[in-house]
């Protein structure tokens, strides 16, 4: 399996969740859970089958080879079956930050209890990942405010409300939400979830 440049592993383990550098093979899932969830992601349009083709080529698995690449993207595997992707995007390694994405397979969202259980493996996982192994300073997110379960999540997980973004997003002609800007340190991953391991 092959893993990113500045990791030292290539997977991260909780109870019965896998934390692995993203596969190709999950390209069309992927494709398939962003088209049905365009409502909660920064993305205009349905994606093509040939658009995610090109964008995993181009952009995705030459992540693999940089020193320091501007994302490091993770599929998340439970009981070996893929749930859900995301990682760590819009880097600034001189700056040890990183953006948090996260999303999942639309039935695991539906579901209240099992989207909290997955949101909370891949934040723990993720925050392994970067302030234990990347020694990174600082995780922010970005949530729309029509999202009040994954907030509250992020919330009990460690991050918290730094910012609102008034009627910053039209989510139809005429309808705004608010962003939402929540901000982790390392030590609020600490006192979260303690050790990941």
């Amino acid at each position: 399996m092959p893993t990113y440049r500045p990791l030292s592993q290539a997977d991260y383990r909780w109870h019965d969740y896998q934390l692995v550098p993203i596969r190709y093979e999950d390209r069309e899932p992927i494709q398939a859970w962003r088209n049905a969830q365009l409502e909660v992601l920064r993305q205009a349009a349905p994606l093509t089958v040939e658009q995610q083709d090109a964008y995993f080529q181009r952009v995705v698995m030459p992540l693999f080879e940089q020193e320091q690449p501007g994302q490091l993207l993770f599929s998340l595997l439970h009981r070996g079956e893929l749930v859900a992707y995301g990682g760590l995007v819009h880097i600034s390694w001189a700056d040890l930050r990183a953006e948090v994405s996260f999303l999942v397979a639309p039935e695991r969202a539906a579901d209240a209890v099992i989207y909290r259980q997955d949101f909370r493996a891949h934040l723990r996982l993720l925050g392994k990942v970067a302030f234990e192994e990347l020694k990174f300073n600082r995780l922010f997110t970005e949530t729309y405010d029509i999202r009040p379960a994954h907030v509250a999540i992020l919330e009990e997980s460690g991050f918290r409300l730094e910012g609102r973004l008034r009627q910053h997003i039209q989510l139809a002609p005429g309808t705004f939400a608010d962003s939402l800007m929540h901000g982790q340190l390392a030590a609020d991953y600490a006192t979260a979830f303690g050790s990941a391991s």
